[in-house]
């Protein structure tokens, strides 16, 4: 690791105060407890990063990712954990993953449907939550099906419920939950998509985003991740490859 400087803690936090960007929708790494504190993963490795600098923490959720990355240059906050998206990448310097999550469909009861691949095809319809990492993911491939987006998860359920699309576009886990809210209905094989989950800073923050990719590499090869995880008793993530 970087020797940790007084000018490196001045890039990453000119505020003097560390501000870690969290995306409150995805439930795998971000929570709250009974006072409406964030906890889970995501602010746990915002809080280890911040000892490691020597730098106080302030946790800052935001409903979305998609309005997290609209923050990046409005010095509202300092280093953000969020999916690794191409269409974030002009505001944000991404570290590689630390962990990442399948994403792939539900299928409402009887669906025709047998394969991801088939679901993108004239015709079909595709709720997703709109600005989610993998629905900028099905943007850029779906060629034939239709996508609907809807603001927050569980909209996203409702309104694929109530509307009777032909699929709902999610991360496994999630949809595991949806599933048992469904009788009847059956979550496909495989995946379209892994969503990389990362950590970012604002552009322009050379020093400090290689002290952070080199601290996401460090806590993936020590096992600080897998602790992580294991501590807030989380199901559906995989600890990313080595970069």
């Amino acid at each position: 690791m970087a020797e940790v400087t007084p000018a490196l803690r001045s890039e990453f936090a000119p505020t003097g105060t560390l501000r870690v960007g969290l995306n409150m929708s995805n439930f795998l790494l971000t929570g709250k407890d009974s006072s409406g504190a964030p906890i889970g993963v995501a602010p746990d490795l915002g809080r280890e990063l911040g000892r490691r600098l020597g730098l106080s923490v302030e946790l800052v959720p935001y409903p979305g990712p998609g309005v997290l990355a609209d923050d990046a240059g409005k010095n509202k906050w300092d280093v953000g954990f969020l999916g690794a998206e191409p269409q974030r990448a002009n505001e944000i310097d991404f570290t590689p993953a630390y962990v990442e999550i399948e994403a792939t469909y539900l299928l409402p009861p009887g669906s025709p449907l047998k394969s991801v691949a088939e679901v993108d095809r004239k015709g079909v319809r595709i709720a997703v939550p709109e600005r989610s990492a993998y629905e900028l993911w099905l943007t850029r491939n779906i060629r034939n099906a239709e996508l609907v987006r809807i603001k927050g998860a569980d909209e996203t359920f409702r309104q694929f419920v109530d509307g009777k699309m032909d699929a709902l576009a999610g991360l496994r886990p999630r949809l595991l939950t949806d599933h048992g809210n469904l009788p009847g209905s059956r979550i496909l094989e495989g995946n379209f998509t892994a969503v990389q989950q990362a950590a970012g800073v604002p552009k322009g923050r050379a020093a400090a985003f290689r002290y952070l990719r080199e601290y996401i590499e460090d806590i993936k090869a020590s096992g600080l991740v897998a602790k992580t995880i294991e501590k807030n008793n989380v199901r559906g993530l995989t600890v990313a490859a080595k970069a």
